[in-house]
């Protein structure tokens, strides 16, 4: 979506307070300890110079570490002239809760740079990440069991691997260097379904709460994905391989809103058919397969799920009366402002919240970090041995029946699992867990009113408990 972001009812940090604090009246921890999860531990804000044509221009960009109740802090990299201060420290501090929520081992943390990557050319854009990796380095800010970035809007493998580069070039002989930063490409240490794992994390979410046939009889609905009507708001990285998964899973998508525009039709938007589309024209409009629409009044088209994928802010006290759907999915961080939600919930809306919908890039993150420290590639020792015994399976399976199997029931048996698999498998599994972790937080806790305050709660019971544990709050 656009680079610019309308004022919000409130500051985005005091909006994450206000759920913090919504949620501690519900666990058992000290009032000190409370301080101690609620507030960013370290910020760090820079300015530097940076040769532009015969002239220089000044970048404004900050790293913030939310929380170092585990380390290596966690968190991507925002390229947007949207970019300040609360903003960062806002996003570090759901980083943090995020990956509590999903049993990812690291703290949270994110980074800004203050510019427009639309306006920024790739040599510009590579002296910027080079030079805000080294302001990194100076601080003690990056590094493989202290702070590790990732993609986040506005970047991509490219800048990660730029980064991965700065830091080896500070440390030569650092053998664990790659281990810095995650979302790289797949020749730099990169890890295969990082790029979707966000998307991915995000339908597998959905597709877990339409599986609960005692909630959705309450939100008028049957079970499944199947004939359900998405809306997507965003068609970046998340918001496409959002819409790839949903439609690929049975979901009909009837209405896509990007930067520039929205396509509309009721009987359905093929998300593959509009990513070539745009390839072809650099734009989403004039799509032949649905009518050109407001990009803003895609929001309140009637759906079951809206899938807001962009930036925050994007249901708010101004379009909240026209939101017309069942369910709200948050695959971007903080769509729906607390003031909006308030409004949602009594009309009887069902909302997956960001903390936990949008875990899966750092989820996949944490398989790349693994690998990169590790130094072996998931699938690499098991994959041809799982095949052999397979194939011996089948033999004996033929053997005994006097049956022979199929080539096709053959192929489906006797494949191993690769890296791509594995990561599917565990993302999968996580989403799936921490899904019933929330929700049974939210059944079983007397008051708790909604599904993002019992995220909160799963959260900051777990963080307090590795204080405890470390005995730093006896």
């Amino acid at each position: 979506m656009s680079d610019i972001t309308e004022k919000r009812e409130g500051e985005f940090f005091e909006d994450v307070l206000k759920y913090f604090n919504r949620a501690a009246k519900f666990v058992d921890v000290s009032e000190g300890l409370l301080e101690q999860i609620k507030y960013c531990n370290s910020v760090y804000r820079m300015r530097f110079p940076i040769k532009v044509g015969n002239d220089f221009q000044v970048i404004e960009a900050y790293r913030v570490e939310h929380s170092h109740h585990k380390l290596p802090t966690k968190g991507g990299i925002r390229f947007s002239t949207a970019v300040n201060q609360d903003e960062v420290m806002a996003l570090a501090a759901l980083m943090t809760y995020k990956c509590a929520i999903v049993d990812v081992p690291f703290g949270g943390a994110k980074g800004g740079i203050k510019i427009s990557p639309r306006k920024t050319t790739p040599e510009e854009m590579e002296r910027i990440t080079r030079r805000y990796t080294s302001e990194l380095i100076k601080k003690n800010f990056i590094g493989p069991g202290i702070d590790v970035p990732a993609p986040d809007y506005g970047s991509s493998e490219r800048e990660m691997a730029w980064i991965a580069d700065t830091y080896a070039t500070f440390y030569p002989s650092e053998m664990n260097a790659l281990a810095c930063v995650t979302g790289k490409p797949i020749s730099q240490g990169g890890i295969r379904g990082r790029k979707e794992a966000t998307g991915l994390g995000v339908y597998y979410g959905i597709r877990e709460a339409l599986n609960i046939e005692e909630d959705c009889a309450k939100w008028g609905m049957t079970t499944g994905m199947a004939g359900k009507t998405f809306v997507i708001q965003g068609f970046g990285n998340v918001g496409f391989h959002s819409a790839k998964f949903i439609h690929e899973g049975g979901g009909k998508i009837i209405a896509i809103a990007e930067w520039d525009g929205a396509l509309y039709n009721q009987d359905g938007i093929d998300p593959f058919a509009v990513e070539a589309h745009r390839n072809k024209t650099g734009s989403i409009k004039g799509f032949p397969g649905a009518q050109d629409y407001d990009k803003y009044g895609a929001l309140e088209i009637e759906c079951d799920v809206l899938v807001p994928a962009a930036l925050e802010n994007q249901i708010n006290k101004d379009n909240v009366e026209r939101i017309k759907c069942k369910m709200i999915a948050e695959a971007a961080n903080g769509p729906v402002t607390p003031e909006a939600e308030d409004v949602l919930i009594k009309k009887g809306v069902y909302i997956i919240p960001d903390i936990y919908l949008n875990a899966g890039g750092v989820t996949v993150s944490y398989f790349e970090w693994l690998k990169n420290i590790s130094h072996v590639r998931f699938g690499r020792l098991g994959k041809r041995y799982d095949e052999s015994a397979s194939k011996n399976m089948i033999s004996v399976v033929e053997e005994l029946t006097g049956k022979a199997a199929t080539e096709v029931q053959k192929s489906l048996v006797e494949r191993g699992a690769d890296e791509k698999d594995l990561v599917y498998s565990g993302l999968e599994e996580t989403m799936i867990s921490a899904y019933h972790d929330i929700r049974n937080e939210f059944k079983n806790t007397p008051g708790i009113p909604d599904l993002r305050t019992a995220a909160f709660v799963v959260a900051i019971k777990k963080i307090a408990l590795s204080y405890n544990t470390l005995g730093v709050f006896p």
